[in-house]
């Protein structure tokens, strides 16, 4: 998605659970829908926005969802220093009109459902789940169901954040089991699109 030139754009940083995260809220659309995922620089070749954050020393990943960017420090950056930073590269990319991604980057959804209950289990990640973990600058990423496990990848500030095996097995499984009880387990796998 192109971003417009002329019109300043309003940016928020909110602290998430992850102390090494920072969710950068953009009064302004970056995706129409889902995230985009960029957990290294060799995975943000050839979109603008990931690249232009790269290039800021201690950005060690950058997660693109609809109105939001999140981005992760290495483990020794300062946010008191870096914060300001990549507000000004934000806000300095925002005056191009360059896009946000490039559309070969990868999307945060897989194949379409294969039966009724992965078909259950999306609509509750959709519905439920996903708005409340972006609300923290994250995302997460169905990638099957299986014999009663379900595989999911957290991404952005819940995939190294110290509350994310709680947020997998105490919200999302909890959550799943009360919709579709033949669930046995819900289990974070690596993601197959970095």
């Amino acid at each position: 998605m192109k971003q417009e030139s002329s019109t300043p754009v309003e940016i928020s940083a909110e602290m998430t659970p992850n102390p090494n995260t920072i969710k950068f809220v953009v009064e302004r659309e970056l995706l129409e829908s889902g995230s985009r995922n960029f957990p290294s620089l060799q995975t943000a070749q050839g979109s603008p926005l990931p690249e232009a954050l790269f290039r800021i020393p201690a950005v060690a990943g950058v997660l693109i969802g609809t109105h939001f960017v999140t981005v992760t420090k290495t483990a020794g950056a300062d946010w008191n220093l870096l914060a300001p930073e990549i507000i000004d590269g934000l806000r300095l990319f925002f005056k191009t009109s360059q896009n946000v991604v490039s559309d070969r980057s990868s999307q945060s959804s897989l194949n379409p459902a294969a039966n009724e209950a992965e078909e259950k289990i999306r609509q509750i990640l959709d519905e439920e789940i996903r708005p409340a973990v972006a609300r923290d600058g994250g995302d997460i990423v169905f990638y099957g169901y299986e014999n009663g496990v379900v595989k999911l990848h957290l991404q952005g500030s819940c995939s190294s954040c110290p509350s994310s095996v709680m947020t997998l097995k105490m919200g999302i499984e909890t959550r799943l089991r009360q919709a579709i009880p033949e669930i046995k387990e819900v289990v974070q796998v690596n993601s197959l699109l970095t």
